[in-house]
């Protein structure tokens, strides 16, 4: 699978009953013009016709010019963040990116734009970037735009960043494989366990000295209608416990009183 000097990269998505909105997703990625993605689907045996969908996509792939490697996992899971974890585990590509049902790659050149703007040849493997990251648009269910996300990525990113917000959506954050298997998803919540996923991989990184990189690009068109926007207050709630972990409880408390503060002015 590996073409050097660019790397392989795994576009992970996890589903369970997603028909509606898995055509769109299934799409993209067999739309993207860079050639070293596997296609990892993760379906905890959903009870609709995602698999059907599932298995036309894998017969159409063998008949595109540039095939993608297409594998899947199909058994039962814990939830969300269990199937996620299995996804790291069973991955082959260097690099790793969650693209669940409904969420798209922004361009059919996303993969190549980003890939291209590193000179893979003079990085060793052990020194490449921990983290690629860009920015999202927000998508509705018919995959029409609706707006740019609110929290933008900072220029420079780090661990710290994230005392503000979830700055970089889940989506747009990829991350190199082998430091994703040493820290996994904290199955001990719900709802925002990507949340303190990436803030651990950024100390992970911080503390092997390696680089997050901003592509300044659009990667991702985000369908917002998830699992952390249907269970808000949860999340919230969850968030400040992670906060308060990494951050503290005073820098936790006041931010999120920022946020409710922020909240009202923008009404």
């Amino acid at each position: 699978m590996n073409q050097d000097p660019y790397p392989s990269i795994t576009v992970a998505t996890v589903t369970y009953n997603a028909a509606q909105t898995l055509p769109r997703t299934l799409k993209s990625v067999a739309a993207q013009t860079y050639p070293n993605i596997e296609h990892l689907i993760v379906d905890g045996c959903s009870k609709d016709n995602t698999m059907e969908l599932v298995h036309q996509y894998v017969e159409q792939n063998t008949r595109e010019e540039i095939p993608h490697q297409i594998h899947l996992i199909n058994e039962p899971d814990k939830g969300l963040y269990d199937a996620m974890n299995k996804a790291i585990m069973a991955a082959e590509g260097e690099y790793i990116c969650f693209l669940n049902a409904g969420d798209c790659f922004h361009s059919p050149d996303t993969l190549k734009r980003l890939m291209e703007q590193l000179k893979w040849d003079q990085l060793e493997p052990g020194r490449r970037p921990a983290v690629l990251y860009g920015e999202t648009d927000l998508v509705d269910a018919e995959g029409n735009f609706i707006r740019h996300r609110r929290l933008q990525a900072p220029q420079k990113l780090s661990f710290r960043s994230f005392l503000q917000g979830m700055l970089v959506c889940h989506q747009s954050f990829y991350v190199r494989t082998d430091l994703a298997r040493e820290e996994l998803y904290d199955m001990r919540y719900r709802f925002s366990a990507d949340y303190d996923w990436c803030i651990r991989i950024m100390k992970k990184a911080k503390k092997k000295r390696l680089a997050l990189h901003n592509s300044n690009l659009i990667l991702t068109d985000y369908l917002s209608e998830g699992l952390t926007t249907q269970n808000h207050r949860k999340s919230l709630m969850e968030r400040l416990r992670i906060m308060a972990r990494h951050f503290g409880w005073p820098a936790a408390i006041g931010q999120h009183i920022w946020f409710v503060v922020r909240s009202v002015i923008k009404k």
